[in-house]
């Protein structure tokens, strides 16, 4: 299985933070889960400022019609392509079929991510590195769909 590495404690959302949950940590340290944290794969920092997909979901930036905008209005989309391939890369060597993603992440969001506008409004949609593994055919589903 692989796992949003903040769901495991890592400190690595775009403010430096961690989204431990329980039973994350315990599949980490069984050895049943690996963490990756897709955007910090593709290259940014933590922290890093704030991004949001413009113009789709990202299935959208896969196929090309879509972009990763930060809120100073970087486009960081190729990093967000590049943590995608290296999350799909972590998850053939482990043999993961399942992905349980941070929810409304740009890279991990499944069902809901954030419009675009930086405003807290969602729409319907996956992010970067959802949409490629579930286009790989993981499946993949939102931390808040996991009950302790």
């Amino acid at each position: 299985m692989l796992l949003s590495a903040c769901l495991a404690g890592v400190e690595c959302t775009y403010k430096g933070e961690g989204k431990p949950r329980g039973w994350a940590i315990d599949l980490v340290a069984q050895g049943r889960a690996v963490p990756v944290c897709p955007e910090v794969a593709g290259g940014l920092p933590i922290p890093r400022a704030e991004a949001e997909i413009h113009g789709g979901d990202g299935f959208d930036v896969l196929d090309g019609r879509a972009r990763v905008l930060d809120a100073n209005g970087s486009d960081v989309t190729d990093a967000y392509l590049m943590g995608a391939r290296i999350a799909v890369a972590a998850g053939r060597r482990s043999g993961a079929t399942l992905a349980v993603l941070k929810a409304r992440s740009p890279s991990c969001g499944c069902g809901a991510i954030y419009d675009g506008t930086f405003t807290e409004h969602l729409r319907d949609g996956d992010g970067v590195a959802a949409a490629m593994l579930a286009r790989e055919g993981v499946t993949v589903v939102s931390d808040e769909d996991v009950s302790e």
